[in-house]
């Protein structure tokens, strides 16, 4: 029994990992949080209603048209936003979701998130946030901001039970800002929409001389079988979880708030990379071989 779990999480990290054209270095890979979510990842790829592609056609999700039918409405109470300065990085580190992309300039702000609570959203974006309230299949969504010189590394996203849709709002309509999935590129323009999958290798980068703003949703993946009521209790449990707040009175998930004491931790492990990346390697084979001599012994 032992070994069959211990196979089957082999398994799993192994699907993610060769799955698509591109891939992390698997020493990266091993340690990449959607290695972690590979057990779960696995189900969902196998359920899926949506072919095993980058991109998928929007018109496949229906629901969403009535998003590209009020773009200039949502614009409009993005660029307020902007003017605002209300579109921003985390300014506490609680944002276990897009921490990392912050290093850039990237920015955002949060218009939806599972069954957590931005009573600022509702307050700043009354007309964007009533149309997503509308839209349940919608699960997570922001304004995200991506200015120019700024550049999202490859990774892919840890939950499979969603896809990303993105709805050009206010952007350069220029192809050196553009985001590229499993090799294949593409270069937002306003008022178009597009659906990815994730759980692809992506990154993205704005070169253009104007910044980006764009809708981002995350949108729920249709499964077989049954399937879609066990996705919902996820999302429900797992991701409300990681919810980040825009300002005060906006609810912080359990994992963001532990999320700030993981970056201290943090700061320490790249201090120790730095100052000898040879020990550092040894420590990470060493983590894995503990884990898996727990995992055996449990």
């Amino acid at each position: 029994m032992k070994w069959a779990v211990v196979g089957f999480l082999i398994l799993s990290v192994l699907h993610i990992h060769f799955r698509g054209k591109v891939r992390l270095p698997f020493g990266r890979q091993l340690f990449d949080h959607s290695s972690f979510m590979a057990p779960i990842n696995i189900f969902m790829h196998l359920f899926s209603r949506v072919p095993s592609t980058p991109y998928i056609p929007v018109r496949e999700f229906p629901e969403l048209k009535v998003l590209e039918e009020n773009w200039e409405v949502i614009r409009e109470e993005a660029l307020n936003l902007v003017a605002l300065q209300k579109i921003k990085a985390s300014e506490q580190n609680n944002d276990a979701g897009f921490n990392s992309f912050f290093k850039t300039g990237w920015k955002r702000f949060y218009l939806k998130w599972y069954d957590a609570s931005h009573p600022s959203a509702e307050r700043l974006c009354p007309k964007t946030y009533a149309l997503l309230q509308g839209i349940p299949s919608v699960k997570a969504a922001m304004f995200a901001e991506l200015p120019h010189g700024a550049r999202l590394n490859p990774h892919r996203d840890p939950f499979a039970g969603s896809m990303r849709y993105h709805l050009g709002l206010a952007t350069p309509n220029d192809d050196r800002c553009f985001i590229e999935v499993d090799g294949q590129r593409y270069s937002w323009r306003d008022g178009q929409g597009v659906i990815f999958d994730e759980t692809f290798i992506h990154w993205a980068e704005n070169t253009s001389g104007r910044d980006r703003v764009i809708l981002f949703c995350d949108v729920e993946r249709p499964l077989r079988f049954g399937m879609g009521g066990i996705n919902r209790w996820l999302g429900r449990t797992m991701m409300t979880a990681a919810a980040s707040p825009n300002e005060s009175g906006d609810q912080t998930g359990l994992v963001s708030k532990l999320f700030r004491i993981s970056f201290v931790m943090g700061q320490y492990r790249r201090r120790y990379k730095a100052w000898n990346k040879t020990a550092y390697k040894a420590t990470k084979v060493g983590l894995v071989i503990a884990l898996a001599a727990l995992v055996y012994y449990i």
